[in-house]
Order: structure tokens, then C-alpha cells, then sequence
């Protein structure tokens, strides 16, 4: 079984605490402004230029001229803010970021990250990955456990052009939840219909069981 795109969102917003300043990446990353807990509030920036990005509209309701750092429309919530690139990379590389959220094309155990280029293929730019992973307080990765060969991409290390290093701090896959310490990855979440037995088989790098693991819950 596993998570799907929406549940691993939900689950990272789990980790939302209030007060955070939250930077949303592109793909399951935007889903998590849909799953913010009650009673929990965050700003969430979007790095074209926004503070106060609320929940995806509904259908009827987009504004073309609204959209996020992934080009897709969103809402603002009251107080919110609009201002130029420039400033809202000021605000990333000063280090007003609590948490960003990132997809990634691989992790390694040491928490190294490649999320922007295959080589050989089109890529549209880095954006604003490499800054954030450069100035963010914390670092959580959303995407799945394998890619589409069924190759793992939690590695002893990345293959592909890194992104940033030793600053990824948890991943949230479709297997389960793991932190990034010394000794690799520490699995300390397994999804519902998830076997350990499938996350050691399924995972490359240095992998430790927590003691008190336990099944997701929502």
C-alpha cells in the first residue's frame, strides 16, 4: 500500500509548528498548504514574491495573475504580501525560513540532496532550491521511496548533481518517515500495509530501525 501524494503531505504538516515561516517547494510540497493543522498558524512564502499564501482555490475561482513559484494558482490570505523576487530571496538568504519543504530526486544518508538536474535532460533552472537549502532553519523532503525503475533514491550517496549538503533533516516517502542523523537514516514511521521488511529492502543507504517505531498515523 503506502502513502499517497496527499497523505505524505498531510504528514509533513504534522511537523508544522506556530509561528513557522514555511517555504512550499514544487509537486507533493504545495500540498501541504492544503493539510495545515487547526490552531496552527504559519506564513507560508513562495519565493516569486509572496507571504500569506493560502490553500489551492477552488475550480472557478483561480486567478491567473496568482500563482505560485511552480506556476500554479493559488489564494492569499488576509495580510498577506506581495513584493519582487529580490526581496523574497533577501528574506531566504538572511535566514527567515523555519522550514522548507522539498521534492528530491535522491537523498543520501548523510542528508546531501539532488532535486534539480538529471543530466542530459531539459531542465528549466535551479529556481529556488539551492537557496533554500543553503539558508533554511530545517529541511523536510516529500517524494517517493524509489524512482520509476524501482531503484531507491535514499542512497549511501547522491549520483546526481547535488543541490546542497549535510542539510536535509527528515523525508517523508511513501514507505514511511526517517530522520537523517550520523549514523544514515532512521526510520521512525512505516506506512499502513508497509513492512520493515520492504523499507530495508527498498532503501540503499545506512538505515537504522527506531526502537519505538510505529505506524502512521493521521
Amino acid at each position: 500500500m503506502g502513502l499517497n501524494k496527499e497523505q505524505i503531505a498531510q504528514r509533513i504538516a504534522k511537523e508544522l509548528e506556530d509561528g513557522f515561516y514555511v517555504n512550499l517547494g514544487i509537486g507533493i510540497p504545495t500540498l501541504v498548504a492544503n493539510y495545515i493543522p487547526e490552531g496552527v498558524n504559519v506564513v507560508l512564502q513562495s519565493e516569486n514574491g509572496l507571504l500569506g499564501m493560502g490553500p489551492f482555490p477552488f475550480e472557478g475561482d483561480e486567478d491567473a495573475d496568482m500563482i505560485n513559484a511552480g506556476k500554479q494558482t493559488i489564494t492569499k490570505l488576509p495580510g498577506s504580501a506581495i513584493f519582487d523576487s529580490a526581496m523574497s530571496f533577501g528574506m531566504i538568504r538572511a535566514g527567515k525560513i523555519h522550514l522548507t519543504v522539498l521534492g528530491a530526486m535522491e537523498v543520501a544518508d548523510n542528508g546531501d540532496i539532488a532535486n534539480w538536474k538529471i543530466p542530459g535532460k531539459m531542465v528549466k533552472g535551479m529556481g529556488g532550491a539551492m537557496d533554500l537549502v543553503a539558508a533554511a532553519k530545517n529541511i523536510i523532503v516529500a517524494m517517493q521511496h524509489t524512482n520509476p525503475k524501482g531503484e531507491s533514491k535514499l542512497l549511501p550517496k547522491c549520483t546526481l548533481p547535488l543541490t546542497g549538503v549535510h542539510c536535509v533533516k527528515k523525508i517523508v516517502t511513501d514507505l514511511g518517515v526517517f530522520d537523517i542523523t550520523e549514523d544514515g537514516f532512521v526510520c521512525i514511521e512505516y506506512a499502513p500495509g508497509v513492512s520493515i521488511d520492504e523499507i530495508k529492502a527498498k532503501t540503499a543507504g545506512r538505515l537504522t530501525i527506531a526502537a519505538d517505531v510505529k505506524e502512521i498515523t493521521f
